[in-house]
């Protein structure tokens, strides 16, 4: 009797191991003087990436608690009242509990959950190298010039180090949250291909591939893939993709019958100064060279008619001009990949790229070349 008692309690035992918790109970414990009522407040980050209210409490005794559930591991933040910084925490189902100091919110410790632990992990190592970098930028502060560049080198083979870290430890933790997060800010900073960021994000486990970072990373590498395809379309030899767009009249213009000897697809706005600055360049070329087989076509990433027209007016801009007044949804702008203006495409005559983003005497002396 006694053995089916003891196999009953080993049973029973095993699983409520195995049990995962159904909610998380999320403690922090802040030193220093903080008044009792102090709100604290759970903040996670919004579509239009800015942080939104998740729930709110107060600080009793120099302590707060958060209880509710989580569906997936998320990333929050912990601001308090009247204290500055804040704390990054993951939240997810089990005991997490955060320590911090008043005056240090951005050093608090997490623990008590298997997200939060590898987390931490993460950030004491990444605070490892980064005290190593600035250390090299204090020290090429008062270096001679050749101390200064062996700095250099070193600074920069610290770099790689803490890129092939991150790498690693995304390949070592693919269940972990902090992997995702570490892949859409490769994706962000465009320190990846979309071939090596989408190896990154297979490499991920099922589990974690369902969160909404995770998502919001799937996302991101589609269109990275479709932005390098873009690349590709409009890298210099390549044909010019067509398109075919509304004028200041309402026509429609296609750019195969804008194109001449040499061809200029200019792309710009009337809210866009550093534009507006390069027209009188844009505007002497054409007079000079057009008589000579030179053809421009202006798209413009404006709003608004009105400001369009007026610009072209008030800068005497004679050639083609389209635009979708669609700012930079523009579907021109996006199949030549143009995320910033001014950006130029210059053509040959069989709408060949031959040259991009020449401006100034550059774009004058390339003109002048192809047409002797």
């Amino acid at each position: 009797m006694k053995k089916v008692v003891l196999s009953v309690c080993i049973l029973l035992g095993l699983i409520a191991c195995n049990q995962k918790p159904e909610g998380f109970n999320f403690k922090g414990n802040i030193t220093g003087e903080v008044e009792n009522g102090t709100k604290v407040f759970l903040k996670a980050m919004g579509d239009n990436g800015q942080p939104v209210d998740i729930d709110t409490t107060t600080v009793e005794n120099g302590t707060f608690v958060f209880t509710g559930k989580a569906d997936m591991p998320e990333m929050h933040y912990v601001f308090v009242d009247k204290l500055m910084g804040y704390t990054a925490v993951i939240l997810e189902n089990g005991d997490i509990e955060l320590k911090a100091q008043k005056d240090s919110l951005g050093f608090a410790t997490v623990k008590g959950s298997k997200q939060n632990e590898v987390f931490m992990d993460y950030m004491d190592r990444s605070k490892k190298i980064t005290a190593q970098a600035q250390s090299i930028q204090q020290d090429m502060q008062k270096a001679d010039e050749a101390t200064a560049n062996s700095l250099r080198d070193e600074m920069v083979e610290l770099q790689d180090e803490y890129k092939n870290f991150e790498l690693t430890y995304i390949k070592e933790h693919p269940d972990a949250l902090i992997s995702v997060l570490l892949i859409d800010r490769a994706i962000g900073a465009r320190a990846v291909t979309a071939e090596e960021a989408q190896a990154m994000y297979d490499g991920l486990s099922p589990e974690i591939k369902k969160t909404k970072a995770a998502t919001s990373v799937s996302e991101k590498l589609d269109a990275q893939k479709k932005a390098e395809e873009n690349q590709k379309s409009t890298a210099i030899g390549a044909k010019a993709p067509a398109f075919t767009a509304p004028t200041p009249d309402g026509k429609e213009l296609a750019l195969a019958d804008a194109l001449g000897k040499v061809t200029l697809i200019d792309f710009w706005a009337a809210w866009c100064k550093p534009c507006r600055a390069e027209n009188p360049n844009v505007v002497s070329v054409y007079e000079k060279y057009h008589d000579k087989g030179l053809n421009i076509i202006g798209v413009s990433l404006d709003k608004t008619g009105d400001a369009w027209k007026k610009a072209i007016a008030d800068d005497g801009l004679t050639w083609n001009q389209v635009s979708n007044l669609a700012y930079f949804n523009d579907p021109i702008a996006k199949l030549y990949n143009v995320d910033a203006i001014p950006a130029a495409f210059l053509l040959d005559e069989n709408g060949i790229i031959i040259a991009k983003n020449l401006r100034g005497p550059a774009l004058e002396q390339k003109v002048a070349e192809l047409l002797k």
